[in-house]
């Protein structure tokens, strides 16, 4: 479990390509030292699991699911990402719910600035439609983020210094895929909706 608090940027420094899988290796920073293998990190909001540390490097293998339905496919050596290593049950929690388990990606549509924010727009892929609601929380690349305003097709963000400072959100472009994580609670209750829904139109 995660919270989408960024704690550090890694840069990609090795890929090995395999058909629609992939292993990757990151340079990680010094406050990520005590990392063992098995442990879980979150790469621009994905879960990938340790299978070896050494040197100030992580390493870990993407499997098809992951490389089809996440931006790592679409990453080239040397790009920089979002880290946040997993909460400990004695973490303190600061952000949302965050799985690392991304529901789809969309398209900053709009980047623009408003005094000390940054405010992007993003598409989002018909699966991800009407599971948004304004004020409430949204994964973009691994940050944890208010929903500004939700449309039925899009939705903002607006990026305060710190998270500007902080993420690569920053420096996204108009046209560039994102990974989205849907509210972990609003998903449930949607899911439990749903087939509450579905009970009584059996009747």
């Amino acid at each position: 479990m995660f919270t989408g608090i960024i704690q550090a940027s890694g840069r990609i420094s090795r890929l090995q390509r395999r058909g629609n899988a992939m292993r990757i290796t990151l340079q990680t920073p010094q406050e990520f030292t005590g990392m063992k293998v098995g442990e879980s990190l979150a790469v621009n909001g994905i879960c990938l699991t340790a299978t070896n540390l050494a040197d100030g490097e992580f390493t870990a293998d993407v499997m098809p699911e992951t490389y089809e339905k996440t931006t790592l496919g679409k990453l080239d050596v040397g790009a920089v990402v979002n880290l946040e290593r997993a909460l400990p049950v004695t973490g303190r929690f600061d952000g949302h719910l965050v799985t690392g388990h991304v529901d789809g990606t969309g398209r900053v549509t709009a980047n623009h600035r408003v005094e000390n924010a940054q405010i992007v727009t993003i598409s989002l892929p018909p699966q991800l439609r009407n599971q948004l609601v304004t004020k409430g929380a949204i994964t973009v690349d691994g940050a944890s983020l208010t929903v500004i305003e939700a449309r039925p097709t899009q939705f903002s963000i607006g990026l305060i210094p710190e998270t500007q400072a902080r993420t690569t959100l920053a420096n996204v472009r108009v046209g560039q895929l994102v990974n989205l994580e849907i509210d972990l609670v609003f998903r449930y209750l949607a899911h439990l909706g749903r087939n509450q829904q579905n009970e009584i139109n059996q009747y």
